[in-house]
């Protein structure tokens, strides 16, 4: 593949494969931060190797802390010895920009956060805030967006906090994983419009149980409080699931296909949303099947379009929606408003790419409205604005629209280094 452009290759036969992906970036960076505050050494078995995980690795490291690879997994020796001044480059990852000023804090370090052009337009200002109302020392200018200075002093008093998280689940996730080690502990309230993407916290909390932290979450089925004892956390030997959000576009090759595509160790108790992915791709039309190889995604070929609120899993918001492209039926996805200020606006980017190959995605507040047409195929330049679910969406429609062309495709490598030969493979029928 051309760094800049990748021609998206079409299935001319049901797909046939049994896949292994790789680590999920969430978890591996929840997993390093658990490991840099634990008190005793840790091990990171199969952690993802990509852009995203990398500047975690770095920004630790810049930190003080010491990892090391030990074959494909991370050695870590927990602790904090920063001092001085230090730079964090956040690169466009969310999980940096917003995991690490809480860890910062926790040195007698100087860290200087920035990082990509588009990152000082995310949302991490409720998050720097809230640090200072627990007790930390943050200049931002008065910008409430990177770039940022935190200026650590070894300690964080904590408490109770009320923070506005609807930008992003990620804002209450930085606080709950260095709460343990604020004096304090933390009690974090979220207030306003719902929270996106609850199973992430929701996999910080256990992650967090799990290392021995105490944490206790507000009742009902969408909580909105928190709150982490002080206390120490011992990430231990740990074992990193696959990533279920890159397989997304792989099991809608399936239904794109009338093919069938398994995803090897997809597991049975996972961290990430796996009963939503299975409902929403069975809604659509796929047999899903659970064995002990993994999970099994079979297509008729027929794609059904539905109504679906995404607010879950809105890291498959845009394969999703090049799936509901090529459905029999229209389509209402919700739930997903926050995706605007991620790597791009992406419901304005998948509506122009996919509008420019004929068909009909309307912008809708919290959503996308997509009514299906025939798609143009043949030379179109889909453009990926830096964004890496972008390419995974380009791929799924390149299925069964011959000639899409995605422009700086190479951003896939933010989480997936090795998605454009897999996927080759998979049209190939390699496997």
């Amino acid at each position: 593949m051309d760094s800049g452009r990748w021609h998206t290759p079409a299935a001319h036969r049901p797909v046939r494969a049994r896949l292994r992906l790789p680590g999920s970036k969430s978890i591996t960076n929840r997993a390093l931060v658990l490991a840099a505050l634990s008190y005793s050494a840790a091990v990171i078995r199969g952690p993802l190797k990509a852009r995203d995980t990398s500047l975690a690795v770095a920004a630790l490291q810049a930190l003080g802390c010491s990892i090391r690879e030990s074959g494909t997994d991370l050695a870590v020796s927990g602790g904090l010895q920063a001092t001085g001044s230090v730079r964090v480059d956040v690169g466009n990852a969310g999980t940096v920009l917003r995991f690490l000023p809480a860890v910062a804090a926790l040195t007698t370090a100087s860290a200087e956060f920035d990082g990509d052009p588009r990152a000082r337009e995310r949302p991490v200002g409720g998050l720097l805030v809230a640090l200072r109302a627990l007790g930390a020392d943050i200049d931002d200018g008065g910008r409430a967006a990177l770039p940022f200075t935190v200026r650590g002093s070894g300690t964080v008093r904590g408490g109770n906090v009320t923070l506005d998280a609807s930008g992003s689940s990620q804002l209450v996730s930085g606080l709950l994983l260095a709460a343990p080690h604020f004096v304090l502990g933390a009690e974090v309230h979220h207030e306003g419009p719902p929270l996106p993407s609850l199973p992430h916290i929701e996999m910080t909390v256990r992650m967090l149980r799990a290392a021995g932290a105490e944490v206790e979450v507000g009742a009902g089925t969408r909580p909105s409080t928190w709150r982490v004892r002080s206390g120490p956390v011992n990430l231990g030997d740990f074992t990193v699931e696959p990533d279920l959000s890159n397989a997304g576009p792989f099991l809608a090759a399936a239904l794109v296909t009338g093919g069938s595509v398994t995803v090897r160790d997809w597991p049975r108790d996972s961290l990430q949303a796996a009963d939503a992915i299975r409902d929403v791709l069975t809604r659509m039309g796929a047999d899903c099947s659970l064995g002990p190889d993994g999970l099994t995604v079979t297509g008729t070929g027929t794609i059904r379009g539905i109504a679906a609120d995404l607010r879950d899993i809105p890291e498959l918001c845009l394969p999703l929606t090049a799936l509901a492209a090529l459905a029999s039926g229209p389509s209402v996805l919700t739930g997903v408003g926050h995706t605007r200020a991620q790597e791009t606006d992406r419901l304005a980017a998948i509506a122009k790419e996919i509008n420019a190959l004929g068909g009909d995605v309307a912008e809708q507040p919290d959503g996308l409205t997509v009514r299906p047409r025939p798609l143009r195929a043949g030379g179109h330049a889909f453009d990926s604005y830096d964004d890496h679910r972008m390419v995974m969406a380009a791929a799924v429609l390149g299925l069964a629209v011959p000639g899409i062309e995605v422009l700086n495709a190479a951003t896939v490598g933010k989480t997936f280094p090795d998605f454009t030969a897999l996927w080759a493979e998979l049209v190939r029928g390699d496997f």
